[in-house]
């Protein structure tokens, strides 16, 4: 069977949405709350998933489409690296909450503080099984499969 874009296209576009599904139901039925790092991990699936779709109506731009596609994956593996990172404390994160208020502070920046939903810190993982998080699962799983999409574009024609 001979691999076509359209092919890839649908696989990208159907893991993807899956991938974000799977998210979903973690969140909303399993009740895990996700942190910045975990939302922003969903964007790269949400535009392969976007890029997908479109190389299935534009086929004069699929194979650059799904290449982007795969870079997108790429990126998302990395940033699953970075939020591993964070979550072994082997660095701290510029866009999580710290988690305190620091030193003193007023009644009303206290109050100000009550007054906002609670955060999950992105370095105390919600979930994970043997020691091992959801993002780093996502780690090999986004880097495998934006690699195996870059290679199958390649190879498209």
């Amino acid at each position: 069977m001979k691999i076509t874009t359209p092919i890839i296209s649908a696989l990208v576009l159907s893991v993807c949405l899956l991938s974000l599904a799977l998210a979903l139901v973690a969140q909303y039925v399993f009740d895990l709350r996700p942190c910045v790092l975990c939302l922003v991990q969903r964007v790269p699936f949400a535009l392969a998933a976007v890029l997908a779709a479109l190389a299935r109506r534009r086929p004069s731009l699929a194979r650059s489409l799904l290449q982007l596609a795969g870079l997108a994956l790429l990126i998302n593996g990395g940033i699953a690296v970075y939020h591993v990172g964070v979550e072994q404390h082997w660095w701290v994160s510029a866009v999580c909450p710290a988690g305190d208020l620091g030193g003193s502070i007023s009644v009303a920046d206290l109050m100000a503080e009550m007054s906002k939903p609670v955060e999950v810190r992105c370095d105390q993982p919600v979930w994970s099984f043997l020691g091992i998080t959801m993002a780093a699962l996502n780690v090999p799983f986004s880097a495998l499969f934006g690699l195996i999409t870059l290679v199958l574009a390649r190879r498209t024609s």
